[in-house]
């Protein structure tokens, strides 16, 4: 064999970097490409794209816009691994949506009517609202464990029944009280012991950073832990990729179906905490809404990977927090939207060019392999 050709393991290693390189490529590219069908729709509407473009990234690089956009990416991003936690056991838990707001909801009113040491009351609230969450997820899973029915029809209606579930008990004649101040109503406000303060990591505002996005952080180290490093994440993932295979190695499905809807329901639980906690302090007809479906958005985007989420979460921010300055300049804010989702669009498309590469390149490997050991085997039965 000659010193030069290549060893087994430098190829095994070249196929690991084009995967990697492929796959950091793909989101990459559906970005510029949702730029660039965001740059014919501002054409046609006769707005200028690059200013456009440079007035979104001259106000969301202010440090005003910069804690705005990391105080939306904390609860961007626990919504997100809500999501992921699905994904990667192969369900779409299309419910968080509804276990966030009705979890907040019940959070909120139960760390209003009670007096607690600060640790304490804050850890009390946050227990609350992962114990909701998980308890309203595992309907969707006891029906699909004991009656076999797609979490996705079960967790678009259970949405739906949470939405009305809430605006029942955000009543002055149960959960509410009204704002001070306006002709809002919401639960009645935490008390300092039950808020966290903010964090004024970025200089030249007034404006803190929310405190739980160090939540956001030990949530996306735990979920890759979790689901790289234990025995529990293998049995996870390894459901997600192939139940029979899972079956066979001795992995209980339902059992696993059961405590990933839970886990995702749980941790949905949390995504409406930083808001809550560290900036309005109640639940209100106002609290923000629509977390959960911008969660599988980014989910998407981040291909399940915590970094990943990360990213998409920021980016999403970003895109949010910079909208806001568009109708001042006359530019419909819409534009975003149309971004986001074409950026969604791209990415999922994106992928699947990629996975459909690296098997066809797969393929063509082993046929490859296959016919070299043929020849060699030629060769040694003519010696």
């Amino acid at each position: 064999m000659s010193s030069t050709e290549p060893t087994f393991a430098d190829r095994l290693l070249g196929r690991v970097k084009l995967g990697g390189l492929l796959s950091l490529a793909a989101p990459i590219l559906a970005v510029v490409f949702a730029g660039l069908i965001t740059s014919i729709v501002l054409l046609i509407t006769g707005d200028p794209p690059l200013e456009t473009l440079g007035v979104m990234v001259d106000y969301g690089v202010q440090p005003r816009s910069m804690v705005l956009a990391l105080n939306l990416a904390s609860g961007y991003y626990l919504s997100a691994l809500a999501v992921a936690i699905g994904f990667r056991m192969n369900l779409f838990n299309i419910g968080v949506d509804g276990q966030y707001r009705l979890a907040a909801l019940i959070a909120a009113a139960v760390g209003g009517a009670i007096t607690l040491p600060g640790p304490l009351h804050v850890a009390a609230i946050i227990l609350v609202a992962v114990l909701v969450g998980a308890g309203w997820a595992s309907i969707a899973a006891l029906l699909k464990v004991r009656r076999g029915v797609s979490e996705v029809i079960s967790t678009i209606m259970l949405n739906a029944i949470a939405t009305a579930l809430g605006s029942w008990l955000l009543n002055k004649d149960r959960l509410a009280v009204e704002v001070a101040g306006s002709n809002n109503i919401g639960t009645k406000p935490l008390g300092p012991s039950g808020q966290v303060p903010g964090i004024p990591l970025i200089p030249g505002t007034p404006l803190k950073v929310d405190g739980l996005i160090i939540l956001a952080a030990v949530m996306g180290v735990l979920y890759y832990v979790v689901l790289n490093r234990t025995r529990f994440g293998f049995d996870l993932r390894a459901t997600g990729r192939s139940e029979p295979a899972a079956v066979a190695s001795g992995v209980n499905v339902k059992r696993m179906v059961l405590i990933a809807m839970v886990l995702s329901g749980a941790v949905a639980g949390l995504a409406g905490m930083p808001n809550l906690l560290g900036e309005s302090y109640s639940y209100s007809l106002n609290f923000p809404p629509g977390l959960g479906f911008i969660g599988i958005a980014i989910a998407l985007l981040g291909r399940n990977n915590p970094v990943g989420i990360a990213f998409g979460a920021l980016l999403w921010a970003f895109l949010d927090t910079s909208s806001n300055i568009l109708q001042l300049h006359e530019i419909s804010p819409e534009i975003v939207q149309i971004m986001q989702g074409t950026i969604v669009l791209s990415v999922i498309i994106a992928y699947e060019l990629v996975h459909r590469y690296q098997i066809s390149a797969g393929q063509r490997r082993v046929s490859k392999e296959l016919t070299g050991g043929t020849q060699v085997q030629a060769e040694g039965a003519s010696a």
